[in-house]
């Protein structure tokens, strides 16, 4: 499995100027209780390789997968690359590294 590792930085930069698309692999209730600003739902018991191909096709961005600590999005990598998915990036902090470095949430 390919993984590239990006920081709370990266992340930032990559909201900032519209290059990444997060998607945050947590349960809903876990999103709505609070997530990454302009990061997208889509929950790793519910992975749907080809609701997410459809998201990216339209969306564009490089895709990143978040969870909560850095865990859950290995294994959406995983999930994603045996489904022939070109995904390759996750957010190696996830939730718990944004919200406890004070960066807003929504």
């Amino acid at each position: 499995m390919k993984v590239v590792d990006l920081d709370r930085d990266a992340i930032k930069s990559g909201l900032a100027d519209g290059t990444l698309l997060v998607i945050d692999v947590r349960e809903s209730h876990e999103y709505e209780s609070g997530h990454i600003p302009g990061s997208v739902t889509h929950p790793l018991s519910r992975f749907d390789p080809a609701a997410l191909a459809a998201l990216m096709a339209e969306d564009g961005r490089r895709p990143v997968f978040s969870c909560a600590a850095g865990v859950r999005s290995l294994h959406a990598l995983a999930a994603a690359q045996n489904a022939g998915l070109p995904i390759e990036t996750h957010y190696r902090g996830g939730f718990k590294d944004w919200y406890g470095s004070g960066e807003p949430i929504a």
